[in-house]
């Protein structure tokens, strides 16, 4: 658990879960490099929720793996932007690819194994400590948990903007189809269907 001590406020909930996932993951082949298809998955989420950034995020014990990556940088460069291209770089846009676990809000949705609506950070006292709002001016998040068939929850999909963003009803219910719609592809991976 991590607290911040000017506020004992909790800010990262403990992952109990983390060592399982990390062994699901690296089963699965995820969360260790960029992939085109989660790549396109986020520019996808980017376009769906007019977001200036998506990411499908994968969470082992240490850290947060971006997959699938989509920033406003994505959009000026075009379509031929590859994974490789991106991973080459180190990062897409000013955001890397690879983010601590104490920072921004999808291990939160990783423990609550429940999506996360925050239309402005900052009304939110312990959410609006984060790193992510000083670090890359994140202030609107949406987040639902990419939960497989084992029940394992594998990382999230999320949708961020710089500007308070009111997601309302629709927004909850199109990111959590969304992850379901990503969470077979996973399986249809797995199954070595695609």
């Amino acid at each position: 658990m991590i607290y911040d001590p000017t506020s004992s406020l909790l800010l990262t909930p403990v992952d109990r879960e983390a060592p399982e996932r990390t062994r699901r993951l690296r089963t699965l082949g995820l969360g260790d490099r960029p992939d085109a298809c989660f790549d396109a998955f986020a520019h996808r989420l980017a376009d769906v929720f007019a977001a200036p950034y998506s990411i499908v995020n994968f969470i082992d014990e240490n850290r947060q793996f971006f997959a699938g990556l989509h920033t406003p940088a994505d959009t000026h460069r075009g379509s031929d932007l590859t994974a490789a291209a991106a991973a080459a770089a180190g990062s897409s846009g000013g955001v890397g690819r690879v983010m601590a676990r104490d920072h921004g809000y999808c291990p939160h949705v990783v423990v609550r194994r429940k999506a996360l609506v925050l239309e402005d950070v900052c009304d939110y006292p312990r959410f609006a400590g984060n790193p992510v709002v000083d670090e890359i001016g994140v202030r609107s998040y949406l987040g639902a948990p990419l939960i497989d068939r084992t029940g394992m929850t594998l990382g999230t999909v999320c949708v961020v903007d710089t500007e308070p963003r009111p997601w309302g009803r629709a927004g909850l219910e199109n990111i959590k189809a969304m992850a379901g719609e990503l969470v077979e592809e996973i399986h249809r991976r797995e199954e070595g269907l695609i």
